[in-house]
């Protein structure tokens, strides 16, 4: 795991589930439905559905955690907010969307408040808040 981060090198592959669940899991329904085609039977076709159930199971369970992590991110984010932003924007972080929030999480304390305003005055995306941060804070917590 590299110890800094920037907008560049932030993106985090869990190799379990980047290459090894996924892969398989496709590889998995293709294979089966080659057999069940080639072998056609009641019995085959329904190993397709089996392969897809399991390969629709790995993927939402992905999904599912990265919910619950953006979830969490937001709520620590106006949680920082609230420590952090001067008492004259405090009742805008309500307005601030989930992807804003997402976004914010890896400014520095420093400059969190001040981004805050300009996503919202500008209506940044998600994107466009990460490459603006100038001084990184880093999240090697993420799913």
């Amino acid at each position: 795991m590299p110890q800094q981060q920037d907008y560049a090198h932030h993106a985090k592959f869990d190799p379990p589930f980047h290459f090894f669940l996924a892969p398989l899991s496709l590889i998995f329904v293709i294979l089966t439905a080659v057999y069940a085609f080639r072998n056609p039977s009641i019995e085959n076709f329904l190993h397709i559905v089996v392969a897809l159930w399991a390969m629709v199971a790995v993927f939402k369970t992905r999904i599912y955690a990265l919910k619950v992590q953006d979830r969490v991110i937001r709520l620590e984010e106006r949680l920082r907010l609230k420590e952090l932003a001067p008492a004259n924007f405090q009742a805008r972080i309500g307005e601030l969307s989930e992807d804003q929030l997402i976004g914010l999480r890896f400014a520095s304390d420093a400059e969190v408040a001040d981004l805050a305003k300009k996503a919202l005055d500008e209506k940044l995306d998600r994107k466009q808040i990460k490459q603006a941060v100038k001084n990184w804070r880093p999240d090697f917590w993420r799913v």
